[in-house]
């Protein structure tokens, strides 16, 4: 177990630059949210392997041609995770890798890799470690679970490596706890609010640079029991006021109820869409309006139904003194992500918005297929 970057066995350039695996891992997540290309590098079958991977859902005729003609004379390869692997027909409890015809073309892969009632008459194997480590980088960018890949020949290495970002697919496991401890407070403010009074906004960067901030409301006795909202950002819901989710209302319920309970912590996330992003949070939505719930549009992209981690949290409560919460929620995988990651949770308090016709087909599935605790399901039916 290392120290962390800025542990007292760091040295200077990782105090400066960080470790090169995070340096790694955070250019080639802004590389494949570009579309770029990244080299995932490591052991398989008993050698050294730089697999080149490019996000699926980037695929354009042009950038095909020019992958293929690349890594000729190696075949490329579709790897899908295990869940867009099911629904397309293979029956797979891991990811899989799909062997490519050379004459196929982009529109044939952007179907095997996102669209509804498609069924693959591929060849299908068992993706290696590297390719499995490619999924979760996909997964970390927030694109869809699925990439292009192929085995760099000798040859093109020299040239690919002075232009492609390498990624060692053993660091990639414990990324999210590399980001989880290069937390930070960077700065803090009182910000009114319309629900009364005055909450103090805490804000953290991590060695990434992104940020997740904790909104103090009152003034919670750390000593005690803190009441604690672990919030995932929503911006359909908790900006625009979005009807289709519950989301809005539980954060301005949340911020009221800790206001009367004398204080607390809203930790505000960004994990949109259960951790999907944006993106496939509005691909998931599309695929509802086809008669899909919330959790099946979920898998049938890839995902699994929540693909949230709670590192985070776990780590910005410690940093503000809270050891021991009262979590408001009313979803039991939070009170498991808090406890697999180290806090004290010494209980629950229910959140429970209200339901209406647009969110209750969403509710429902949420309660009867994810086991969220809802003490009454009651309101307007669906139009």
């Amino acid at each position: 177990m290392h120290d962390g970057i800025g542990g007292k066995n760091s040295s200077p350039i990782q105090v400066l630059f960080g470790s090169n695996e995070q340096i790694a891992i955070g250019r080639g997540l802004a590389e494949l949210r570009a579309g770029r290309p990244v080299m995932v590098v490591g052991p398989a079958r008993g050698r050294d392997v730089s697999l080149l991977a490019l996000p699926a859902e980037r695929l354009q005729a042009a950038n095909l041609r020019a992958f293929t003609d690349f890594v000729a004379p190696s075949r490329l390869r579709l790897v899908l995770s295990a869940r867009r692997a099911c629904a397309i027909g293979h029956d797979v409890q891991a990811p899989l890798c799909l062997e490519l015809p050379p004459e196929i073309d982009v529109a044939t892969i952007l179907a095997l890799v996102g669209t509804p009632d498609v069924t693959s008459e591929l060849k299908g194997t068992p993706a290696r470690a590297l390719e499995k480590a490619g999924v979760r980088l996909m997964k970390f960018a927030q694109l869809l679970p699925a990439l292009l890949v192929a085995d760099v020949p000798a040859e093109r290495l020299p040239g690919i490596s002075r232009l492609s970002v390498q990624v060692e697919a053993s660091a990639i496991d414990g990324f999210l706890e590399d980001s989880a401890r290069s937390l930070s407070i960077v700065s803090e403010a009182f910000v009114p609010l319309e629900t009364g009074g005055r909450a103090r906004f805490v804000v953290f960067r991590d060695g990434l640079g992104e940020t997740s901030t904790a909104v103090i409301v009152g003034k919670p006795d750390l000593s005690r029991p803190v009441p604690v909202r672990i919030h995932s950002a929503c911006l359909t819901g908790d900006v625009f006021g979005s009807r289709r989710c519950d989301c809005g209302d539980q954060l301005r319920l949340s911020l009221v109820r800790l206001s009367e309970i004398g204080g607390g912590i809203v930790l505000y996330l960004s994990q949109e869409g259960r951790g999907l992003g944006l993106a496939n949070k509005m691909r998931a939505y599309a695929l509802q309006d086809t008669g899909l719930d919330t959790i099946d549009a979920n898998t049938t992209l890839g995902f699994d139904d929540d693909e949230r981690d709670y590192g985070i949290a776990a780590s910005m409560l410690h940093l503000l003194g809270c050891e021991q919460v009262l979590l408001l929620t009313n979803n039991p995988a939070k009170l498991d992500g808090l406890v697999r990651a180290g806090i004290d949770l010494v209980g629950r308090l229910p959140l429970e918005a209200a339901i209406n016709a647009d969110n209750r087909r969403y509710m429902v599935a949420k309660a009867e297929r994810a086991g969220h605790q809802f003490e009454v399901m009651d309101g307007p039916g669906e139009d």
